[in-house]
């Protein structure tokens, strides 16, 4: 994919991310970070200022469509465009009507559409499986887990080293994966500790850390398509993945902080403030950050053995 077509194809992201109109001040903060940091990419496109133009509508929808003249480019915006949309959440109505017209512009194919859409569809669902619909919080008072730390450490570690293998792979569903797996870790972190919390207050617990989820996807997915890592077939591209696994240890490292956090979190009584959530993560970001390159090897041994099912049965825990 060249320059240009990167560019339309990060577009098309952005007008995404956008696209249900609600997204607040904090997510798109953490949308802007990343284009900037995106744009730092050797022989990346100005994204900090493809994010100007999209947010003011500089950038039109239509155009970067027009741009993508390949089939498997415009198949590849799409399913960009859809995880994107159901990153944080199923679709809303405003976010289907998107997809719909961005469908129309692309002139996709209806069989591959309908495969990949029940492919995220599954995916997404799997965020209720990994915390259940109701609430309870119980008394906020400090207490002690019914596992061992180690145990606790044991889990976190493990969701990482996955998350860091789904990074890998060059299908557009598995970084989607990524956030039903840090909600189910941080749920089980809470269970341990006598507190069941539904899915929305782990999705807050986690934006309030400073990972949004919109732009958490779109992180991984930037690094992907600039690395030349996305495809269709993990064979074609697999080699080429495990070796820039050094440079995106986003994903492992955000979920051991996050574990980590949690840990910390639950054990104090949930009385962290979200300035005091931020500076915690942060600080536990860049030891997270150094472990990956100890763990390298177990993370591009488990990319070599994912698939969409494996994925489903671990988040499920079955």
């Amino acid at each position: 994919m060249n320059p240009e077509q990167q560019h339309a194809t990060l577009a098309i992201a952005l007008h995404a991310a956008f696209a249900d109109g609600v997204k607040d001040d904090r997510e798109r903060e953490q949308i802007r970070q990343l284009a900037e940091s995106l744009s730092s990419v050797t022989g990346a496109p100005d994204l900090a200022r493809l994010y100007q133009d999209v947010l003011l509508k500089r950038v039109s929808l239509a155009g970067a469509a027009a741009t993508l003249t390949g089939a498997d480019e415009r198949q590849l915006a799409y399913e960009m465009a859809v995880c994107v949309c159901e990153a944080d959440g199923r679709q809303s109505e405003t976010e289907r009507n998107f997809l719909a017209g961005l469908k129309k512009l692309l002139q996709l194919d209806a069989g591959q559409v309908a495969a990949f859409e029940s492919e995220a569809g599954a995916i997404v669902e799997l965020v209720e499986v990994a915390a259940p619909a109701v609430a309870v919080p119980g008394p906020v008072i400090a207490s002690q887990p019914n596992v061992s730390e180690a145990e606790l450490d044991k889990s976190i570690l493990n969701h990482a080293l996955l998350n860091g293998a789904l990074e890998l792979l060059p299908q557009s569903w598995a970084s989607l994966a990524i956030i039903p797996l840090q909600i189910k870790m941080v749920y089980g972190i809470g269970k341990a500790h006598g507190v069941s919390l539904d899915q929305g207050h782990i999705k807050e617990f986690i934006a309030t850390a400073g990972v949004g989820l919109t732009s958490q996807y779109l992180e991984q997915f930037g690094r992907k398509l600039l690395g030349g890592l996305l495809g269709k077939a993990a064979g074609k591209t697999f080699g080429k993945a495990g070796s820039a696994a050094t440079g995106m240890a986003f994903s492992f490292a955000t979920t051991y902080a996050l574990g980590q956090l949690a840990k910390r979190y639950y054990a104090g009584g949930r009385i962290m403030n979200a300035t005091v959530l931020r500076d915690t993560f942060q600080n536990l970001l860049g030891p997270a950050k150094q472990m990956q390159t100890q763990y390298l090897p177990q993370i591009q041994q488990q990319a070599q053995t994912l698939d969409i099912g494996r994925v489903m049965s671990m988040v499920r825990g079955s």
